[in-house]
């Protein structure tokens, strides 16, 4: 059998699944109206949630930045660092109450690279088993035993803690601070317990924390500081600039030896061209707003709050989720296509979200929410959510 021909049964068989993958087309970045296949929706599947992607302060900066180079002509140790990256890396550190931060091209990257560089043969790393692709990966590739545990269950923690103890070398701990298919986060307060009392390190990915929670002290700091902690509870944190800061890019923050550290040994940073100085000055600008206006925050909260109760009043399936992200789990992967299918055609444009992305069984509605998502605007996807759900039941076998 040819390549393409493998390749065709392969595609085939996603197809039958209703599992097969389409992009879609936006005109610009979603404000949160968007014109998509030429068609405008509105749109509750993005992951913009302080809506800093539109914001002209933002865009303004990057145009600027651009100024500096089209690109960083080099990696970050040949000749690709400039100032834009050093003044980003040390407005992240305030932000996140961390000694240094080191910004990556991806987020995917930054995950990858840290855990590579981290442990290796005979160490270990432990993973909650909703943990996102990227921090799979790095498990798979680092060498490391590669031991989970069941979601959020810290008996099952415990449990692997125990076995990586008795397997020797140094164990890293990696969990989502928050979950980006289900919107729930990570019990962090116990998890860095049960890795205080085993000797192991924490990793934290707050792709979709950072900028969106806090504590009163460092309010957009992500779930860590949610949770109470700080540096020596959860030494690696590893946090976007995708998501609610609204550019591209990623980072790593904590200690000063951490940082020099993957300086040194972190293949994906050494290897890789450095992140555009468009892109390190839109995001520098972007968490400059995150900062001056907390309101941005504070309407984001209030939209979560107004989507629940009016989803609950509605009696739609929603999971427990206090983040932007909430799902409507569904299960067949066929209902999930069927009523992403039928929002489209009433206007509105909401993630279908199926394996392998998530476990079998478990497809569903990824609705994201951002602030400038206005009431009226929610009510009228559930208004519509509601009708869409009752049709397809109404026409089930």
């Amino acid at each position: 059998m040819t390549l393409n021909q493998t390749l065709r049964q392969r595609l085939d068989e996603r197809r039958r699944r209703n599992l097969y993958r389409e992009l879609k087309t936006l005109a610009a970045a979603p404000g949160p109206r968007a014109l998509v296949d030429g068609r405008e929706l509105l749109t509750f599947s993005s992951n913009d949630y302080l809506g800093l992607a539109t914001h002209p302060g933002v865009i303004a900066a990057q145009q600027t930045g651009a100024k500096l180079g089209a690109g960083a002509t080099a990696s970050h140790l040949v000749n690709g660092h400039l100032q834009v990256h050093r003044d980003l890396e040390g407005k992240i550190a305030e932000i996140s109450g961390r000694e240094a931060a080191l910004v990556f091209s991806s987020g995917y990257m930054a995950n990858v690279g840290t855990i590579c560089a981290l442990v290796g043969r005979g160490d270990n790393v432990i993973s909650d088993r909703l943990n996102h692709a990227s921090l799979i990966d790095g498990a798979r590739l680092c060498g490391a035993n590669s031991l989970r545990f069941a979601h959020n269950d810290l008996d099952g923690l415990q449990r692997q803690l125990q076995r990586a103890a008795a397997n020797g070398g140094n164990t890293l701990v990696v969990v989502d601070g928050v979950y980006s298919m289900d919107g729930d986060c990570a019990p962090l307060a116990g998890i860095a317990e049960l890795c205080r009392r085993h000797d192991a390190w924490l990793m934290v990915d707050e792709a979709h924390g950072f900028g969106v929670m806090g504590s009163p002290q460092l309010p957009l700091a992500g779930s860590i500081a949610s949770a109470g902690l700080g540096q020596d509870d959860a030494p690696v944190m590893m946090g976007t600039l995708g998501k609610a800061a609204g550019n591209a890019g990623a980072f790593v923050a904590g200690s000063r030896e951490l940082i020099d550290y993957l300086v040194q040994f972190a293949r994906p940073y050494i290897y890789t061209t450095g992140m555009p100085p468009a892109v390190a000055a839109g995001a520098l600008a972007a968490l400059e707003v995150m900062q001056r206006e907390p309101e941005r925050s504070a309407r984001l909260q209030r939209n979560i709050g107004f989507f629940r109760k009016r989803a609950a009043q509605l009696r739609l399936p929603l999971v427990e989720s206090a983040s932007p992200i909430q799902p409507l789990l569904l299960g067949d992967e066929a209902a999930v296509m069927a009523i992403a299918a039928e929002l489209q055609q009433r206007g509105f444009l909401v993630g279908a979200i199926r394996p392998p992305t998530v476990p079998e069984g478990t497809a569903r509605l990824r609705i994201t929410l951002s602030a400038n998502h206005s009431e009226a605007q929610i009510d009228q996807l559930l208004t519509a959510l509601a009708a869409s759900l009752c049709d397809y039941s109404a026409e089930a076998p």
